[in-house]
């Protein structure tokens, strides 16, 4: 039952960073369950699993308040979950040994991006031309083959590529990128069945994550608009790095002298992330506040 808990809060954190952010549950609650000891390809098939529940919900809500682009969700969801049915059956054919390391890469990857991408201010620019399939379809892709392969990584390789395009209003980046997920996680979920059968889900933490981000789910609608995402995101992103280093050095059995030069490197970056993040907060809050009416309006969405 403590262990049901435990997995339960790590649904409730994962979804509170998701939600704040649009990116996040994936890599957040593989890295703990990681952690927790579970097998790199149980762990990213117990969370898709839940996440087919999670992504529902989220989406249905997207719809609802009209953050949803469904031409680009029905553009980039079909290569995302070709994609993901490709890494999961691929993460399923691979050892744990070997699975391992590569997972963790994966995250580490990811963490390093997240630090880097919310050290540094968040662009509104909107460019009116409409997204093309050329660009989409790759994206879906490699996104849903990071996803699966990785625990984690629709969102944070999705989000922001779909951000730096300028062309859609963030919100609707957002929700389009949610409510596609729920079609890359059942892609990844029957990947997973396939390739380990229903042995390779665990299904009391599938319940319990599942539990945990439902719950999560309004809170995060209302801390999105408390938390800055800038600040959410660094911190994130220095606990997924901490966290996955600590790994890649036990797999390479790195220890001593340069075992703890290395998490004072990260621990200094981490700080440095955070640091520029507030900086990029206030620079961002100072030009909407000298913005002309129009622009805080976008700003604002």
């Amino acid at each position: 039952m403590r262990k049901l808990v435990v997995l339960a809060l790590v649904g409730f954190a994962a979804q509170l960073v998701d939600g704040a952010l649009g990116m996040g549950y994936g890599v957040t609650s593989s890295t703990l369950l990681l952690v927790a000891g579970l097998s790199p390809a149980s762990a990213s098939a117990s969370v898709h699993l839940a996440e087919i529940g999670t992504t529902l919900a989220a989406g249905t809500a997207h719809w609802r308040f009209g953050n949803v682009d469904w031409s680009v969700v029905r553009r980039i969801a079909l290569p995302g979950a070709a994609g993901a049915f490709l890494g999961a059956t691929l993460l399923s054919n691979l050892s744990t040994e070997a699975a391992a390391p590569w997972m963790a890469g994966i995250l580490l990857t990811l963490g390093v991006y997240l630090l880097v991408r919310f050290a540094r201010p968040i662009g509104r620019a909107i460019n009116r031309s409409p997204l093309r399939s050329r660009f989409l379809a790759p994206l879906g892709l490699v996104a849903g083959f990071v996803d699966a392969t990785g625990g984690g990584g629709w969102g944070p390789v999705a989000t922001p590529s779909l951000l730096v395009s300028g062309r859609m209003e963030p919100r609707k980046v957002v929700g389009s990128v949610d409510t596609s997920e729920f079609v890359v996680a059942l892609a990844a979920s029957a990947g997973f069945l396939l390739g380990l059968g229903t042995t390779g889900f665990v299904w009391g933490t599938v319940l319990a994550l599942l539990a945990g981000g439902l719950v999560a789910a309004p809170i995060a609608a209302y801390l999105v608009r408390i938390v800055p995402a800038q600040l959410l995101g660094a911190a994130v992103g220095g606990l997924i790095v901490l966290t996955n280093a600590r790994t890649m050095m036990k797999t390479f059995d790195i220890t001593g002298g340069v075992n703890t030069a290395v998490y004072l490197l990260i621990i200094a970056a981490w700080v440095t992330a955070a640091v520029l993040a507030v900086r990029a907060l206030r620079r961002t809050r100072q030009a909407e506040a000298q913005a002309p009416a129009p622009d805080r309006e976008l700003a604002a969405v």
